[in-house]
């Protein structure tokens, strides 16, 4: 597996681990502002993790 292919794993599984750690948070305080909360953060990861995950954004500079 090259570097490139592991960071997008290991990219994924983070996203994935943060999706349940929300998702758990969500589920036990069940409120709309939390919500709506909820889902910016997770769409702005996402949006992070897909320019990340198709080269679009680097980190190294």
């Amino acid at each position: 597996m090259t570097q490139s292919r592991l960071d997008q794993a290991m990219a994924l599984l983070a996203y994935i681990v943060f999706f349940g750690f929300l998702g758990i948070l969500f589920g036990y305080v069940t409120r709309w502002d939390l919500g709506i909360m909820v889902g910016i953060t997770l769409a702005l990861a996402g949006w992070d993790f897909w320019h990340m995950a198709t080269g679009r954004k680097s980190d190294h500079h």
